[in-house]
């Protein structure tokens, strides 16, 4: 049987220069969160499958969640998302924990899902929260820092727009403004969710079908598409603007100008699609006409905690996947030039292989990484050159009779091909002083 050269459908293999760009964006995201106070946690890969079934939505549990049972006949899912997990955690250890609490995150994670650009079955995703504040100030220190990480990346604010809204006036909208049922507005919800991504005539024909005979008549349906309609925040009919969750909006808005966050804009029809949101919600989306896409999303959900049997603690989070960022990054022309971690590859010659291994594990101390060739010594010195080359390894050292006698020796630099000739001292200073240019 020939076995299959390609990963799992959904999935990356990350060679070392993809590596290398995954890492790049983790610290900068690690660097950005830290800034704020935030704590990094992890947890494991598996779950009971209940755990997603409370609130995670039908359609993550039914159809894009990898579910066995193991050999203890329990039901296990591999975590499609991360919200879960860290309510569980702080559920656990509730009383023992110091609020506010701020927790990060960078799980990989795994849904079933069709394979497309920006979206795979397998993903890492940054994962930020804070628990245990009340007011709207929770929701405007996410939306700074989901805007500082961009910054941090070098994006510009014309680059990105985030969106923002509140499920708890949608649910007003729905239940008090429209007198729609508990079913009705859960449905609701989701094709709003949904939206973007239907035309006109199919968004409708399932509105129609949600909705009552006497609905209809009522004029329910032209109702609800006028809310959804409003392109300004100024434009919500007065008997919405009433109710709380409008005035949480405006304000948190506001906040994030003040701070300096210009790029927000209020949309009626964000929903996001998990089915524990209960107050403001909000994306960042891709302004680049290949791409224009929500990148990353969040909002508060106060009430997940309290399904673990304690009492509920105020949350709000945001994820961030790491193929929408780097397609972002692509397309924006904000990959740097990221270089290998290898300072340096020692060429012997001849019979010089046990010196220059010395000489690589003394440079090795001195806190230079060194890669020693090990090709065939018949091979040609260019190309070996060539091996360090392909492995974007800056500088290169040929050692042989000569060298190891005057103790004095070249040091090329593949890029440039300038040369460095000196002591292993002066080489060390050399590449140590250069190593960030």
């Amino acid at each position: 049987m020939k076995l299959p050269l390609q990963p799992y459908k959904g999935a990356r293999d990350f060679y070392p220069e993809d590596k290398r760009k995954q890492d790049y964006m983790f610290s900068v995201l690690k660097d950005t969160v830290t800034s704020f106070g935030y704590e990094e946690y992890n947890a494991p890969i598996l779950e009971p499958l209940e755990l997603y079934l409370a609130k995670s939505g039908e359609e993550i549990v039914n159809e894009q969640t990898y579910t066995f049972t193991d050999r203890g006949g329990r039901q296990v899912a591999i975590r499609p998302e991360m919200t879960p997990t860290v309510s569980r955690m702080v559920a656990s250890k509730r009383q023992e924990l110091a609020y506010p609490l701020r927790w990060f995150s960078i799980p990989n994670l795994w849904r079933y899902e069709r394979p497309q650009r920006g979206r795979y079955r397998e993903h890492w995703q940054l994962n930020v929260d804070l628990f245990g504040v009340n007011s709207n100030q929770a929701e405007i220190e996410l939306i700074t820092i989901a805007s500082c990480i961009y910054k941090a990346f070098k994006a510009t604010p014309d680059m990105f727009l985030i969106k923002i809204n509140n499920r708890a006036m949608m649910d007003f909208i729905f239940n008090n403004y429209l007198n729609l049922s508990i079913e009705q507005t859960y449905s609701l919800a989701k094709l709003i969710d949904k939206r973007a991504k239907l035309d006109k005539v199919t968004f409708l024909d399932a509105l129609d079908n949600l909705l009552t005979p006497k609905q209809k008549e009522a004029g329910v349906s032209e109702k609800l598409i006028d809310v959804l309609s409003v392109k300004s925040i100024d434009d919500i009919p007065k008997e919405i603007k009433l109710h709380e969750s409008f005035t949480k909006v405006t304000e948190s808005i506001k906040a994030c100008n003040e701070a300096g966050i210009n790029n927000i804009v209020f949309d009626i029809n964000l929903m996001r699609g998990f089915d524990y949101y209960n107050g403001i919600v909000f994306e960042i989306f891709d302004t680049h006409p290949d791409n224009n896409r929500s990148m990353m999303g969040g909002g508060r959900y106060d009430g997940l905690v309290g399904l673990f049997g304690v009492e509920p603690i105020p949350t709000v989070g945001f994820g961030l996947g790491d193929a929408t960022l780097s397609n972002f990054l692509e397309l924006h022309n904000l990959v740097p030039n990221i270089k290998s971690e290898t300072d340096l590859y020692l060429i012997p010659l001849g019979d010089s292989l046990n010196q220059t291994q010395k000489i690589a594990n003394s440079l090795r101390e001195k806190n230079i990484n060194v890669a020693l060739d090990l090709s065939d010594s018949n091979k040609k010195i260019g190309d070996k050159i060539n091996i360090a080359a392909k492995k974007q390894i800056k500088y290169i050292l040929v050692i042989g009779e000569q060298e190891l006698k005057t103790k004095h020796f070249k040091l090329k630099d593949i890029n440039s091909s300038e040369e460095y000739t000196g002591s292993l001292e002066k080489i060390t200073e050399h590449i140590l002083k250069n190593r960030s240019l």
